[in-house]
């Protein structure tokens, strides 16, 4: 977590800093990122980096968080399953706003290298049944897999729609 002190900057600053991490954590991984490169980018000292964040895992989960807040459109829940189509419709609409968006190459090396690499507190997500919980993981790997192979993201919303057809 940020400390209180990089909450408390101006809002200029506070994005000058996450455009910097941005920028880092889109072209590095998380084990190749240096602090000397997103401080020469922010134009900020290397003391306040760390009076900012713990380290390069504490700024990499900010910006992760901050990327997830700003493009994550939750899949519609209602009281009841959606078709499939109107599932893989959902899917397809959020990995093209990823595409589109300044954060697709930080989520791709997210999803290829970061992953695994931080520890991910435990999120709540209120399951009812079995089949919302295969539903969701479905989902959740479609996305990734469209977002890691880009070149095959048609075959993978197929074999999402197939998978849910079967499933509902």
């Amino acid at each position: 977590m940020p400390s209180s002190t990089f909450e408390n900057l101006s809002p200029a600053k506070k994005q000058h800093v996450t455009t910097a991490l941005l920028n880092e954590f889109s072209r590095h991984t998380l084990a190749d990122a240096q602090v000397a490169r997103i401080v020469a980018d922010a134009g900020i000292a290397r003391g306040a980096f760390y009076k900012y964040f713990a380290d390069l895992t504490d700024a990499y989960k900010y910006l992760y968080r901050t990327a997830i807040q700003d493009i994550h459109v939750p899949i519609t829940r209602t009281d009841h399953l959606l078709s499939a189509a109107d599932y893989v419709q959902q899917v397809q609409e959020f990995v093209t706003g990823i595409n589109g968006s300044p954060y697709r190459d930080l989520i791709r090396l997210h999803f290829k290298t970061n992953e695994g690499l931080v520890n991910r507190p435990p999120v709540e997500i209120k399951i009812h049944s079995a089949q919302e919980w295969a539903v969701m993981v479905l989902i959740h790997e479609t996305i990734k897999g469209c977002l890691l192979d880009p070149a095959n993201a048609t075959a993978a919303l197929d074999r999402l729609r197939k998978a849910l057809q079967k499933l509902l």
